[in-house]
């Protein structure tokens, strides 16, 4: 039994119990296992630090070095994310519709966990944290695949928060770690239908399309983020500068950081100017089309794989369009239906935009940066979903979960 059988075969034993498991159980393991990420956070760091100098050494990007990177306030924040998750109902004997037939037939649809959950992911160890959390409040036992960029952190944060959900009375192996970092073991995770009912990528667009592609496991696509902000004609333009700065600076290796900038032409002659100066202060280089160079030179034009670009890096796409209905296009035709943001004082432009963007998250007036499970009250997300099947938008509890239909009869049967 090779590596990946054998991690799987324990999983789905331990899924089996954890889904009998009762919500008291699950949540004072989660508290245990925030209490042994703080407690341990010298030797999460210790650990974090060999990652980096790997990183560093590799010369990989400051964008990747942020991503990679954990302190004690990131420590602070996985232990809060998962002490958040339990505050949160559970799911799991959630009756979510019931009614009775003709016949007396009672019928119910009831909520049960996924089963055994597989989870691959680059560089971000949060990931390793967040993810286990979130299946373990949702009742599924958890395989994660981290990058090599980040085994070291991974092998620690796996190994403190699975001893301390054992001792609060998890079953055994409910979070397992896949530790050999070589492509094989990810395309054997891929392939592992006997054992992980879902798959779940969390990564760039490689590894996204690879795991799509080459799976026999069900995925469930996380989303590359084009991530776009529109400036409308009626925009307040001190509240359009404040959410476009923060949108692409606050944390600009993310999937919900933005990427492309549209400006109506009404305003680019006000906006444009004092955005590029703030956006400039902040390092970001900026890609824009003739119009926007025609207001700043100074910006480097644009090429068309601008325009369909994750940067996940200080860089942004400008570009000037002369209405709602030109930004929305260019926003479905260019965007990856992530999140998409317009910011304006005309209800009846907010209203079209947020119905005819077909994306996960669309924002009025604020932040591309708020597409996030914490962020909406779900508690950690295990990802951001940009398809259209089961789940789309920030994956909390409920998505980790499907049904099941509970029949009670008394002696019916079918003429």
């Amino acid at each position: 039994m090779n590596g990946i059988d054998a991690i799987g075969k324990r999983a789905r034993t331990a899924a089996a119990a954890l889904a009998l498991v009762d919500a008291d159980t699950k949540d004072r393991a989660l508290n245990a296992m925030a209490d042994a990420l703080i407690e341990h956070a010298g030797e999460v760091l210790k650990a974090n630090e060999e990652d980096l100098a790997r990183a560093e050494a590799d010369g990989v990007t400051g964008a990747l070095i942020d991503r990679l990177t954990l302190n004690e306030k990131r420590i602070e924040d996985m232990a809060q994310g998962l002490r958040d998750l339990t505050s949160l109902p559970d799911p799991i004997g959630e009756v979510v519709g019931s009614w009775t037939r003709p016949n007396g037939l009672q019928i119910e649809r009831v909520r049960v966990p996924l089963g055994v959950v597989g989870i691959i992911y680059e560089a971000r160890p949060n990931v390793t944290v967040d993810a286990a959390g979130i299946c373990l409040k949702s009742g599924n036992a958890s395989i994660l695949r981290g990058s090599s960029s980040a085994i070291s952190s991974n092998k620690v944060l796996t190994r403190i928060i699975d001893d301390a959900g054992v001792s609060a009375g998890l079953p055994k192996n409910c979070i397992q770690l896949i530790e050999d970092t070589a492509r094989e073991s990810a395309k054997e995770l891929m392939r592992a239908r006997e054992y992980v009912d879902v798959l779940i990528p969390r990564g760039g667009p490689e590894l996204i399309r690879t795991t799509v592609e080459e799976s026999t496991v069900p995925v469930i696509e996380t989303g590359v983020g084009n991530c776009h902000v529109y400036v409308d004609a009626r925009a307040d333009v001190a509240k359009a500068l404040s959410i476009v700065v923060n949108a692409k600076t606050q944390r600009p290796g993310v999937c919900n950081a933005a990427e492309t900038l549209l400006v109506h032409q009404a305003v680019v002659e006000e906006f444009l100017p004092r955005v590029v100066d703030v956006l400039s202060e902040s390092g970001v280089e900026l890609r824009g089309d003739d119009s926007a160079r025609a207001i700043r030179p100074s910006i480097v034009p644009a090429t068309e794989e601008d325009w369909d670009a994750e940067y996940l890096d200080l860089i942004m796409a400008v570009g000037v369009v002369g209405s709602v209905e030109e930004a929305i296009a260019r926003i479905n035709a260019h965007g990856t239906n992530h999140t998409d943001a317009i910011v304006t004082e005309d209800p009846e432009a907010a209203e079209r935009f947020a119905r005819e963007v077909d994306s996960a998250c669309v924002m009025v007036n604020a932040s591309t940066r708020f597409a996030d499970g914490g962020e909406f009250g779900l508690g950690a997300e295990i990802g951001i979903s940009n398809q259209k099947l089961h789940a789309r938008g920030p994956m909390a509890l409920v998505e980790m979960t499907s049904y099941k239909y509970i029949v009670r009869g008394d002696g019916q049967v079918r003429e």
